[in-house]
């Protein structure tokens, strides 16, 4: 079993559970009284309050350490089949409560979670693996994954409801150790509205989706971009009953391939009205930082999200698509309506100067029918 010490980086300092910190960019300070996730902890102000704060706003408060008398080093005597103390804090360090900031939106579940380091650049550095228990019942699991062409007792433990789990900490070379396993889980409650047999889920990837950009979605089971697989849906657990017939006939469990959840198209995101969508193709619309692109950069990542979209909201039956390309010097404009040739069914005419001025293209999509 894979157990972790529960320290956290900020900047160049760790972090831990009861550690005397003091805030960067305001007065006062606290103790350290649970970590939330990686980059995130809960602490306990010296007025009492518990607040999460990012350990990135932290630094360790060396005053309060130095004042502390030392302490005799503990030693723990454990027999051979016993868990000593120091393991049982150290396995809970690793559980820590889903996303504190806000209503999670995913459907109640089982999940398992691949987070970059890097989020600004998510297809580098290391990854966490979680293990997400989106339900309201505690769990029971038992992890395996293929590694060096064998199948591996991975991990197993508990996690509350509500929580997730760190399992490992893995680098990119060990991906494909990562693509192919079992998550088996139990589910527990001290009065529970249902009981529900247990779950094996199977977990099969490609190693290719760890190095594609769009595998990381921002969700709100996590405060990070992740790549995400829904192992068990709540909706697809399956309810035990003391039936006489089912007792003497017997219920299979369920095993269900582990997937993504459906991502949405990405046309939705600029949903106006039922079946139109208006799409800003301004360089400052598409990319964060425009330093060092040159001109002919910015018009190709302007017409790839015009086609991009277009693709999208052609396969996902819209009606109307509305793309701003601005006035400028007309070499967008033309690109589009060049573009726009290339299909059958569409139609295009300038939009509302009302509303865009003379900076944009309606195109009509006909009926499939």
């Amino acid at each position: 079993m894979v157990i972790f010490a529960g320290y956290l980086k900020g900047g160049e300092m760790k972090f831990k559970v009861g550690d005397k910190v003091k805030f960067l960019n305001e007065n006062g300070g606290g103790k350290v009284v649970s970590i939330v996730d990686s980059r995130l902890v809960k602490v306990e102000t010296d007025d009492g309050f518990e607040m999460p704060v990012l350990t990135t706003e932290l630094i360790k408060d060396f005053r309060a350490e130095q004042s502390t008398e030392p302490q005799q080093t503990q030693v723990f005597s454990v027999q051979p089949g016993q868990v000593s103390q120091k393991d049982e804090e150290d396995e809970a360090d690793r559980i820590s409560l889903i996303n504190p900031w806000g209503n999670i939106k995913e459907e109640k579940g089982i999940y398992i979670a691949f987070v970059p380091h890097e989020q600004q650049w998510v297809l580098t550095g290391e990854l966490d693996v979680l293990l997400i228990n989106h339900t309201d019942y505690d769990i029971l699991f038992n992890l395996y994954f293929k590694q060096a062409d064998l199948l591996q007792g991975i991990d197993y433990g508990s996690v509350t409801a509500k929580s997730k789990c760190l399992i490992d900490t893995i680098a990119r070379d060990n991906i494909e150790d990562w693509c192919y396993g079992i998550v088996q889980v139990m589910f527990h409650q001290e009065n529970p509205a249902h009981v529900y047999l247990p779950v094996h889920s199977l977990i099969n990837l490609k190693p290719g989706r760890f190095f594609k950009e769009g595998s990381y979605q921002s969700n709100t089971l996590l405060q990070d971009k992740a790549l995400i697989l829904s192992v068990a849906p709540e909706s697809t657990f399956e309810k035990a009953s003391g039936s006489e017939q089912e007792q003497k006939f017997g219920i299979s469990t369920q095993t269900r391939l582990a997937e993504p959840p459906k991502e949405k198209p990405l046309i939705d995101k600029h949903k106006t009205a039922l079946f139109e969508a208006v799409v800003d193709l301004h360089i400052g619309e598409l990319v964060d930082n425009i330093a060092g692109l040159s001109n002919h950069d910015m018009f190709n990542i302007q017409m790839e999200y015009f086609n991009k979209t277009l693709e999208s909201a052609i396969n996902n039956d819209y009606r109307k698509i509305t793309f701003i390309h601005g006035v400028g010097n007309g070499v967008l404009k033309n690109a589009i309506i060049a573009a726009l040739e290339d299909y059958e069914g569409l139609e295009n005419k300038m939009a509302s100067i009302i509303k865009f001025g003379v900076g944009g293209v309606d195109v009509l999509i006909k009926s499939k029918e």
